[in-house]
Parts: C-alpha cells; structure tokens; sequence
C-alpha cells in the first residue's frame, strides 16, 4: 500500500471518529449533570460542531485517496474503505461507551460480508 493510501485510511479513522461520537455520543453524554439539562436543538447543535471536525478529516481523505487527485483508490473502493472503518470505529466506541451492548452470531456474519465486499471490490 502507498503513503497516501495509508495517509488517507488514517484521516478516515480519526473522521469517523469524529463522526461517531457526533452521532451517538449524546446517548451517552446525557449522563453528565450539564448534558442531561440540554434541550434537543442544544444537543443537535453540539453534535454538529462536533461532526464540523469530522470534514477536517473526511474531506482532505477522500481528496488524497481519489485516483483522479493522485490517489490510489477509485471512488468505489473510497466508499467502501469508509464504511469499513465506520463500522470498525462504531464497534470500538460502542464496546467502550456502551458496556451492556454485546456482539451476537448475525454481527459477526455481518462483519464476514463486510470483509468479503471488500474483496470483491478490490479484485482485479
């Protein structure tokens, strides 16, 4: 793999990162004395600004990893990339930010067909 594939794998991890706690972290912030006494339009506005930071990441990834930008990922192999690691980083955040979810026989069959796509979208 080159440096901007790695580069570019990298900036979707910390983007998704971002993206993640934008999207569920509230479900568990609400827990925290200041968070729980927010309205909902508070909430979706700190989750936006917390999704801002997800573009610093996405945007320069997807630019760098394009193959019409020097890259070496087609858009179809970016998009793929970037749901693998959307999942992968939701597993990681729900494991630590949410201890009483457990993983069940259908999410690991789920993740075999993730891996697979990945395959057949990468074969030549």
């Amino acid at each position: 793999m080159t440096l901007k594939g790695l580069y570019t794998i990298l900036l979707l991890i910390i983007s998704n990162s971002f993206m993640t706690l934008a999207w569920y972290g509230h479900l568990k912030f609400k827990e925290m004395k200041w968070f729980g006494n927010l309205n909902l339009v508070e909430i979706v506005l700190i989750s936006w600004g917390i999704a801002l930071f997800e573009y610093f990441f996405q945007v320069p990834a997807n630019r760098i990893g394009f193959k019409e930008n020097g890259g070496p990922f087609s858009l179809v192999e970016l998009k793929v990339i970037q749901e693998v690691i959307t999942l992968s980083v939701f597993m990681v955040f729900t494991f630590i930010a949410f201890k009483t979810e457990t993983i069940r026989y259908n999410h690991i069959i789920g993740f075999i067909f993730l891996i697979l796509a990945v395959y057949f979208i990468f074969k030549k």
